[in-house]
């Protein structure tokens, strides 16, 4: 977000989905979930300051893994329990789960990583070593030479 609105600030659907790059299909299926809840003026839906927070909210939470049920209870409990030691307490301890599953996935990724790499390089000496070495070309330009004169003296034919 560029920056905070002003309290009474007002914004249609369009003007929200741009300010959070998202589509005005995204923010009314946060609405139909529950997590939005814009007020109403005819067909159109107007977004406050507090939406743009929640929508924030609920982005971040998404970026960094919670389900769209984590993100609702969290923020359920935060309007019930606004600040309460039992809201920080459960966001610490949500935000700590999420932390250590993100761990989890990064070790994975790294010993992915790290066994892509190995078949890189076996792969590599593979290609490497389909060359052969010096002392067998050596040997085959000899055959080749030992071959190419028996070839022609039988091409001359019998001797006589």
């Amino acid at each position: 977000m560029k920056h905070t609105p002003a309290p009474d600030s007002l914004f249609t659907i369009r003007e929200l989905a741009e300010r959070f790059d998202v589509t005005a299909r995204t923010l009314r299926f946060y609405e139909q979930k529950g997590l939005l809840k814009p007020r109403r003026r005819g067909a159109a839906r107007l977004y406050t300051a507090a939406d743009c927070a929640r929508l924030e909210l609920i982005l971040r939470g998404r970026r960094v893994g919670f389900s769209l049920d984590d993100v609702r209870e969290m923020l359920e409990i935060e309007q019930l329990d606004h600040g309460s030691r039992a809201h920080l307490g459960l966001a610490l301890e949500r935000m700590r789960e999420r932390i250590a599953v993100l761990e989890r996935q990064r070790e994975d990724i790294e010993a992915a990583l790290a066994e892509l790499h190995a078949g890189t390089r076996w792969l590599e000496d593979r290609l490497a070593n389909r060359e052969p070495p010096d002392d067998i070309k050596r040997r085959a330009r000899a055959f080749e030479a030992l071959a190419a004169a028996r070839m022609t003296e039988w091409a001359a034919g019998p001797p006589d």
